[in-house]
């Protein structure tokens, strides 16, 4: 499960500014955010599992952030891994349109997902959920957790207030500012939760942004700001116990000039 905030083309220094929170079983193997040695343009995190990503971003400008859809009753343990549609579309090379056609004839096979892909400058959003619509995202603030698209949930109230407080208060937008947003623990009440099938108890604990529980919590905190002149900001907090014992690394690069969109 996890949360994705951001801003696209809201903003008059970032067009995009995106910080997103991985919740994962602690006891489930992967790698932090690193150029992969078998793709040195990418840019993300592994799943050492299954072997895909969740997020993740290419020194051409690709960029790729999925979320499960949370159905429990629909799972199937025969489903392929949710995180190849990720590191599929950021080292095959399609563009996004291309990549929608591939991906759309055999989406029933996944369980629920949605996929935020494109270029740092051209943003798309499918999820096989969605009656395969595969929607280009308009200049705006949104937020993505594990329904559809923008689908009201406090965490995504909330986190859209708070990243729009982040980034309008007048000062620099720094990825502390964001991270503060990633790190909020803020629990709704009770009847503002959805019934996803997980039971009260599980609804409470996946509620806030930031999520915290013995065997399950937010794994990874990650920023990525990219400026007017496609430098790039990719900040990752990795967490082992609560918002405030972490550990941080920072990568930079710019994004060669024509290769975005």
């Amino acid at each position: 499960m996890c949360t994705v905030l951001f801003s696209f083309k809201n903003h008059p220094d970032y067009p995009m500014i995106l910080a997103s929170n991985r919740d994962e079983f602690y006891d489930r193997p992967t790698a932090p955010a690193a150029f992969w040695d078998e793709e040195p343009d990418l840019l993300a995190g592994r799943d050492l599992k299954a072997c895909g990503t969740w997020l993740g971003i290419t020194k051409t400008g690709r960029f790729a952030v999925l979320t499960n859809f949370r159905a429990p009753a629909s799972m199937r343990d025969d489903a392929p891994t949710r995180g190849k549609l990720v590191s599929n579309y950021l080292t095959k090379g399609k563009d996004p349109e291309t990549y929608f056609e591939d991906v759309r004839f055999n989406a029933h096979e996944y369980n629920g997902f949605n996929l935020i892909f494109g270029y740092v400058s051209e943003l798309y959003y499918f999820s096989n959920i969605d009656h395969g619509f595969c929607r280009n995202i308009a200049p705006g603030l949104y937020g993505l957790s594990n329904h559809l698209f923008d689908t009201p949930w406090p965490k995504v109230e909330r986190g859209k207030q708070l990243l729009g407080d982040a980034i309008t208060g007048g000062d620099q937008v720094t990825p502390e500012h964001l991270f503060d947003v990633l790190a909020d623990t803020y629990q709704p009440d009770d009847s503002l939760l959805p019934d996803t099938g997980v039971g009260m108890k599980w609804e409470r604990i996946l509620a806030p942004i930031f999520v915290q529980n013995p065997v399950y919590g937010t794994r990874f905190s990650t920023v990525v700001m990219v400026d007017n002149e496609n430098r790039v900001s990719f900040t990752e907090r990795a967490f082992q116990s609560g918002p405030r014992h972490y550990t941080e690394q920072r990568f930079e690069f710019t994004i060669a000039e024509g290769d975005t969109m």
